[in-house]
């Protein structure tokens, strides 16, 4: 719809993220660090979105997800049982990798990590989610809402570039480029993406 704001953001960082783990769909908790990279953007959304009841709050289902959108609801005063938990914003799958690290994974499966790039190898994991999957049930999650005029998100590194991707009409090797950041949000309106960090100054 013309005129809807998204206001797209990541969990914080997790002690997988610090081990070089891939998550996929398993989970670890939110480190010191990461629970302060939450707090950090909450603050900042808040001083955007005016009364936050006039939002509709969706996220991932998964824990690191959910424990990120506790934080961020309470630190701008919206009700955590008015949030949505939404299937298809979970993280990319990646199957028989979930819980390895580039190294494990380049010692069990070498040839697999052939005629690829550092943006694309993720989508050959045996068992994994492949792009084009996620661009699907990611498209059809955009247009349930595109009836809501002011949405919160809260996903994942991997599924929330993607989702800017498929909003800025993006190609899938520009898309996979975008960057993936837990220090900072993204504001998507009218087709066009917003990065906004601790030193966005226009609020």
């Amino acid at each position: 719809m013309k005129n809807q704001t998204i206001y797209l953001l990541r969990h914080g960082e997790t002690e997988f993220n610090t081990q070089g783990r891939y998550q996929g769909e398993l989970d670890s908790p939110l480190t010191e660090m990461g629970i302060q990279q939450v707090q950090q953007n909450a603050l900042m959304l808040k001083s955007l979105i005016g009364d936050p009841n006039e939002w509709k709050v969706f996220s991932s289902p998964l824990g690191r997800a959910m424990q990120s959108t506790e934080i961020i609801c309470e630190t701008i005063g919206y009700d955590l049982k008015n949030v949505v938990k939404e299937d298809r914003l979970t993280e990319v799958a990646v199957g028989q990798w979930a819980g390895l690290t580039t190294k494990e994974i380049e010692n069990s499966w070498p040839n697999l990590l052939h005629n690829t790039d550092v943006y694309n190898w993720y989508f050959n994991a045996p068992n994994g989610e492949a792009y084009d999957l996620v661009v699907n049930r990611l498209s059809a999650w955009l247009e349930t809402i595109q009836h809501i005029p002011q949405v919160i998100v809260i996903s994942h590194g991997l599924t929330g570039r993607i989702l800017r991707g498929i909003y800025a009409d993006l190609m899938k090797e520009d898309t996979l480029k975008l960057e993936v950041s837990q220090d900072a949000f993204f504001k998507l309106t009218n087709k066009t993406i917003t990065k906004i960090c601790s030193d966005f100054d226009d609020f």
